[in-house]
């Protein structure tokens, strides 16, 4: 019960807080797990929550910044795996070697296939870039292909501020942010060993900012940011 009045009261700070700062952005204060900040479209361009936003979190506010506070789950991955750029592709067309290799989603989202062009990869799980792939194909070079994709390698994370390592560095599976500090070399001296935290671009276009426990599961391309500790 006492769990519960603290995070309604860290929910109604937020939307006084939100409401007296306007679009500015928000410092993560210690209200609860975890903090998000999501910078939306400008304001009047849309009201009350912002699109995707995670069942269960409260939101207050929404113009240039929204400020949420609540659990998402513990970094778990909600769905399937979805591509962006610098995710690496295991593209196989049957019977056409020509057209099977790997391939790298670009800065815009995009894989260039030989015979078709750029295809958005973006936001999509492989089976439907599979299926986009396919549809190029038949409409004017291959009739009725197979295709399939797999991930040859997820796209990078990042990890900056208080570590002896910063920088960029592979994604593997289920990896916690207490791991990717591990990664980095460790917590340097200075480092506030309570404190990380997570900024995640999502494929609409927003920014989230998140102060995440030890354990909470990074995303391919995320960035942390290990926070100084002042005493």
């Amino acid at each position: 019960m006492l769990g519960k009045i603290k995070r309604s009261a860290g929910a109604i700070l937020a939307m006084a807080l939100s409401a007296g700062l306007g679009g500015c952005e928000l410092l993560p204060f210690d209200l609860g797990p975890p903090l998000a900040i999501v910078q939306g479209p400008p304001p009047g361009v849309a009201h009350g929550p912002p699109p995707g936003a995670p069942p269960g979190v409260a939101v207050a506010g929404w113009g240039q910044t929204v400020v949420a506070f609540g659990s998402t789950g513990e970094g778990e991955v909600d769905g399937p795996y979805l591509l962006d750029a610098g995710d690496r592709l295991r593209i196989f067309v049957y019977g056409h070697p020509n057209l099977s290799r790997l391939y790298t989603v670009d800065q815009q989202g995009m894989v260039s296939v030989p015979l078709i062009g750029d295809v958005p990869a973006r936001g999509r799980t492989t089976r439907s870039l599979g299926k986009a792939v396919a549809a190029r194909l038949a409409a004017r070079y291959v009739r009725d292909p197979q295709v399939t994709v797999d991930v040859a390698q997820n796209r990078p994370f990042f990890i900056l501020g208080e570590v002896r390592n910063a920088g960029q560095y592979p994604y593997v599976s289920g990896l916690t942010a207490k791991a990717a500090v591990a990664v980095a070399g460790g917590f340097a001296d200075r480092a506030d060993e309570r404190r990380i935290q997570i900024t995640r671009r999502r494929f609409d276009g927003l920014i989230e900012k998140m102060d995440v426990p030890p354990d909470y599961v990074v995303q391919p391309g995320d960035t942390l940011y290990v926070y100084e500790r002042w005493l």
